[in-house]
């Protein structure tokens, strides 16, 4: 029996799948690790700390995921190695409803999510038969996400080193957990361990310390994660009891302990917390009270927060203005240009990245047809749409070019055909011979007319032919 089939004894009966890499080592064993490359991204912490507890982060999130999960998914046809035109499928489908009520807005947002907080996003397709992978193809065919830190990669190579140069990624192992521990003993029932071509993985920032997996944006920013909660805690304290020392009450040294006390009790029930604000003080003799006039105007710090949020915002790839990030919201940052280029930046420099990387690698959950490639489509999306001026610009522009490439003698749809691919080889062989005026091809010759006969003479005034007006 191959090696694979040792590896899952629950599940996957009818598992038929060829051998296809030969290990010379020994076969992977449940508790080793030396093979693995499991998320290191702590998915729980980040989510916990960071997406449900931090403002500016969900805000980033939030921003990728909104217009990130706008694309829908056609096939792009390829001609002579350039991009063609767009078509759909009924394969498709499986994209479009992902799972019952599912679409594939919710797909993407599900993939942005584990993405920008482990690094990673694992899809695979099931049905209700149990099955997985390229098995499953019964009813209630759908996708099913994978939890990214319950998913490990299985890492193999010919010569058994897992880090030699032909080292790849032969499978990848799905262990569903409880309450975040493993189950201790046999694996868990929903355990699976899934062929590379049965697994979508989407890993749009590559983890720089690993050969396969992925690295979520939060990780560069973490101590500006810190530094953004830490501030939101000290303006919560401040409401709370002012955060820092607000006065200083001095007393006589012969005060006793038990006066202290009191005193001291008294006073924070009478004079600390937003309730308690702007009441008069009374002391008895022997206090003194020095005001430290401590305020927000004092405390402002403003400016730090607002770098923080812009360093948070840049890791994210959405330009501060997207978030409402007050780094965003001043200066010649709102003029209009400068507005419609941080719109443009977010979606040509972070959002068309993520499109065409999560289509590569959907790419596996679906039969593409011979000479295309899974491609997502834009048409509809608002985010994307140019201003009016702007899109008559364009128009114009593409509408003399063509009107230039006509006349100079090609052929009509070939140079509509150049103009959309942004390919002027593809006139090539498309010339009609003709150029300029000569579009029109010219008239066939015409044999030469037969001479006229003379006309004869004309009579003059007085109507006698040829004759003169002196009657001469």
């Amino acid at each position: 029996m191959a090696w694979w089939k040792k590896l899952i004894p629950w599940g996957r009966k009818a598992f038929t799948q060829p051998d296809f890499w030969s290990l010379d080592a020994a076969p992977f064993a449940m508790g080793s690790t030396a093979e693995k490359e499991r998320i290191e991204t702590d998915f729980e912490g980040y989510v916990e700390g960071a997406f449900k507890r931090n403002g500016p982060i969900f805000s980033c999130v939030v921003a990728r995921q909104m217009v990130f999960s706008e694309a829908r998914f056609q096939f792009r046809q390829y001609t002579k190695g350039r991009p063609g035109d767009l078509f759909g499928t009924a394969e498709l489908a499986l994209l479009e409803n992902p799972w019952p009520s599912g679409t594939t807005g919710e797909l993407l947002s599900r993939m942005e999510q584990d993405a920008s907080l482990a690094g990673n996003s694992f899809w695979t397709k099931v049905d209700d038969q149990g099955r997985y992978g390229n098995s499953a193809s019964g009813p209630g065919l759908r996708l099913a996400r994978m939890r990214p830190d319950w998913v490990s990669m299985i890492i193999g190579s010919h010569s058994g080193d897992y880090y030699a140069a032909d080292a790849k990624v032969i499978g990848f192992l799905y262990e569903p957990r409880m309450f975040g521990v493993m189950a201790t003993g046999t694996p868990l029932a929903g355990s699976v361990l899934l062929l590379p071509e049965e697994v979508a993985h989407y890993s749009p920032i590559p983890d720089p310390t690993a050969r396969f997996r992925g690295m979520s944006w939060l990780t560069p920013v973490l101590k500006e994660i810190e530094a953004d909660t830490a501030s939101t805690l000290h303006k919560k304290t401040f409401f709370d009891h002012a955060a820092v020392p607000n006065m200083v009450v001095r007393f006589d040294k012969d005060v006793s302990a038990e006066s202290f006390d009191n005193f001291v009790k008294k006073f924070r029930a009478g004079h600390e917390g937003a309730w308690n604000a702007y009441k008069t003080l009374f002391l008895q003799g022997g206090a003194d009270v020095t005001p430290l006039t401590h305020d927000f105007r004092q405390m402002d710090f403003s400016a730090t927060v607002g770098k923080g949020e812009a360093r948070i915002a840049s890791a994210a790839g959405v330009p501060p203005s997207w978030v409402g990030f007050s780094e965003g919201l001043q200066g010649s940052a709102l003029n209009t240009n400068n507005f419609a280029a941080s719109r443009r930046r977010f979606a040509d420099g972070t959002i068309r990245y993520l499109w065409r990387t999560a289509a590569a690698s959907l790419q596996n959950l679906v039969t593409v047809p011979a000479g295309a490639s899974l491609w997502f489509d834009t048409r509809d999306i608002a985010f994307l749409r140019e201003d009016s001026k702007d899109r008559a610009e364009i128009l114009r522009t593409q509408a003399n070019t063509l009107d230039a490439l006509i006349k100079a003698g090609f052929e009509p749809d070939a140079a509509v055909q150049a103009l959309l691919a942004e390919d002027i080889g593809l006139l090539v062989g498309h010339h009609t011979g003709l150029v300029s005026v000569q579009m029109q091809p010219p008239l066939p010759a015409q044999p030469a007319l037969p001479a006229l006969p003379p006309a004869p003479p004309q009579p003059d005034e007085t109507g006698t032919p040829g004759g003169d007006n002196n009657g001469a």
